[in-house]
């Protein structure tokens, strides 16, 4: 069950007869000790039969429930663009050039304004409440807009749905950061954000499917899909009070032994930290947010995101442009191809950085494909050919959602900053959102060269400057080992320690 934080620790006892983990001289993963020495080395050593059954059981038991919320998230946020081909602008009378780019731009506007404030939230409640709470809320906004019928009343109603969906994905990416180590946390993420190209995808047959009913109620036509998937949202909310965990100390579904296991591996690996789930400081805090690394990748997640929102909001139009004759229903089905290949990389990327502990290479590596989309967007008017770069843009930039995402979690130690840089990222990265939104302007149609050229050069500067990031992190790494840590940690005390935070000299970037 979902449990307010409040003071409690995360941390429960470790005994020296628990037949899952094998100690050193010292245990130091009890309640209240550091689970490292000063150098950052672990204390404890763990049973990788007992680590793997376990993590298992935290994929079935953890993902499953943040993935579909996240889902219809993801959805009642993109579906605006479905509702555009079924009337929505004609009923409301959007004749202006920009009245379409001003509402999707409303919804940015406030969720960049929410997102500090609801990763500072999410730390003071716990994610085990304030995921469902925000799950419900924009459910409700999200059902609000089938009811709208001026452009005023839909941007109010969008502004809300912003706010309430700013907390959504560095919120669960914070909720599985306590439950898994460094080099499996990007895969981990990518099992819920693969619901984002999915959502493209299913969004598209959903939506497809609701306009094929005459009325649901009184409200038809494009109000139907706002109506449908909001009464689905609220639901799914509503039943996630009861079944998300906040973390494995109110894991019901866990043993004692295994409760123990899962907290003390996760802190073997936060350097001169005695608590996982800490109290919040903001120093730390801050820390968190005035990181190098995070920052860079939150630049690297603005650039990125200006591409992913861009498609998922105007696929249905550049699928329009393609295939005009074809009838709305058709139009639908036509933007969901290109989702399931996006869905198969935000997999394939992540997979293998679990499996090399590294993050940093891969999104180096995302970039190549997604250029070359756009360079056939500009090069070529041919409807198949436009339509094939579609599969390559979708290949690879929907894969950095995850990659950014674990890569500033794993570049803080405390559970603190980790809230806070998990916040900084999607603060940046939605703005790139709002760039988004005026990427692509009806006058500059059908083959939109402003809004393709200004995505070429956003997939080109990541190649550049998460490039840039890799040969900075090597370098200061090699740095870092010429400090003397038993010299600069002589007289600190405990808590001092703990604040240092990245700045704490055992301390390595991890790329």
């Amino acid at each position: 069950m979902s449990s307010l934080e409040g003071e409690k620790s995360g941390a429960a006892s470790v005994h020296d007869e628990n037949p899952v983990m094998a100690h050193t001289e010292k245990s130091g993963a009890a309640h209240g000790h550091a689970a490292t020495d000063q150098y950052g080395q672990p204390l404890v050593e763990f049973d990788k039969a007992a680590e793997s059954k376990l993590r298992l059981k935290i994929d079935f038991m953890v993902i499953p429930t943040v993935a579909l919320l996240y889902l219809f998230c993801f959805i009642d946020r993109a579906n605006i663009g479905n509702a555009r081909l079924a009337g929505l602008e004609r009923d409301l009378k959007m004749t202006g050039v920009y009245d379409y780019n001003q509402l999707l731009s409303i919804f940015y506007i406030s969720y960049i304004l929410a997102e500090l404030p609801s990763g500072v939230l999410c730390k003071w409640m716990g994610p085990g409440w304030f995921i469902p709470l925000l799950t419900v809320l924009f459910g409700i906004s999200s059902l609000g807009t089938g009811f709208v019928t001026t452009l005023p009343q839909a941007c109010g109603v969008r502004f809300l749905l912003g706010a309430f969906e700013s907390g959504m994905m560095p919120g669960i990416s914070f909720y599985l950061s306590r439950w898994y180590r460094r080099s499996e946390l990007a895969f981990r993420l990518s099992l819920f954000m693969v619901m984002a190209p999915l959502a493209g995808a299913f969004g598209g047959l959903l939506a497809s499917a609701i306009l094929t009913l005459d009325h649901v109620g009184g409200v038809r036509e494009w109000r139907m899909i706002f109506v449908v998937e909001g009464i689905i949202t609220i639901g799914l909310g509503l039943v996630a009070f009861i079944t998300m965990t906040d973390r494995p100390e109110t894991a019901r579904w866990l043993t004692a032994e295994e409760k123990e296991l899962a907290i003390a591996r996760v802190k073997s690996e936060r350097v001169g930290q005695s608590e996982v789930v800490d109290k919040f400081g903001g120093k730390k805090a801050w820390l968190g947010f005035w990181n190098p690394v995070v920052l860079a990748t939150a630049w690297i997640f603005l650039l990125n995101n200006i591409t992913v929102q861009g498609l998922a909001f105007f696929l249905p139009t550049i699928v329009a442009g393609i295939y005009p004759e074809a009838s709305t229903v058709t139009k639908q089905l036509y933007t969901v191809p290109p989702y399931i290949v996006g869905a198969f990389f935000t997999l394939l990327l992540p997979g293998l950085s679990w499996i090399t502990d590294r993050r940093q290479i891969f999104l180096i590596l995302s970039a190549p494909l997604v250029m070359t989309g756009y360079i056939m967007f500009l090069a070529s008017e041919n409807g198949k050919v436009r339509y094939a770069a579609t599969f390559l843009l979708a290949s690879s930039c929907t894969s950095v959602g995850p990659l950014a995402n674990a890569q500033v979690a794993v570049q803080v130690i405390s559970d603190s900053s980790r809230a806070i840089s998990l916040a900084t990222n999607m603060m940046f990265g939605n703005t790139g959102g709002l760039i988004s939104t005026w990427s692509y302007i009806k006058w500059d149609g059908p083959n939109y060269p402003i809004g393709n050229g200004l995505n070429l050069a956003s997939a080109s500067a990541i190649l550049v400057f998460s490039t840039l990031t890799l040969l900075w992190m090597n370098y200061d790494n090699k740095k870092r080992e010429l400090r003397d840590v038993d010299q600069e940690l002589e007289g600190l005390s405990p808590e001092e320690i703990e604040n240092l935070e990245w700045k704490h000299p055992a301390w390595r970037w991890k790329p």
